[in-house]
């Protein structure tokens, strides 16, 4: 029981099944949007649904259909999720590269540069 309570307890588990409901629900909301901007169209350029377009008896209607339906749906997504995301992103990087340099990271630069002076004073050069 302690390695399937371990097992359901990790963090990266939880945090999938979240990342799952949250989908689903944003997929339900980007395909309501959807069937909105398909109505407007239907209501500008008549019918948005071209399933009964069958030139030569092929039904390229449905392909149509389901390829207005796609772009609408990458269009949301980009616009709405990965737009924001990437400003985000930009934001706190600037925030981060702004801020004071982690101690490990001063610490080390001074090693760095006290063996490169050592490395001086001896004559030889060192490839750090």
């Amino acid at each position: 029981m302690k390695g399937f309570k371990d097992f359901i307890m990790r963090g990266n588990l939880v945090e999938l099944a979240v990342a799952f409901i949250v989908g689903a629900a944003f997929a339900t909301v980007v395909k309501a949007f959807t069937d909105v901007l398909l109505s407007l169209i239907g209501k500008v350029g008549g019918n948005p649904d071209f399933n009964s377009i069958k030139p030569g008896g092929v039904p390229l209607g449905a392909f149509l259909t389901a390829l207005v339906a796609f772009l609408i749906v990458a269009a949301v997504v980009y616009f709405f999720v990965v737009q924001p995301y990437e400003a985000a992103k930009r934001r706190f990087a600037h925030a981060e590269a702004d801020a004071a340099p982690n101690e490990d990271v001063v610490l080390l630069t001074e090693i760095r540069d006290l063996l490169a002076r050592a490395a001086g004073d001896t004559g030889r050069h060192a490839n750090l």
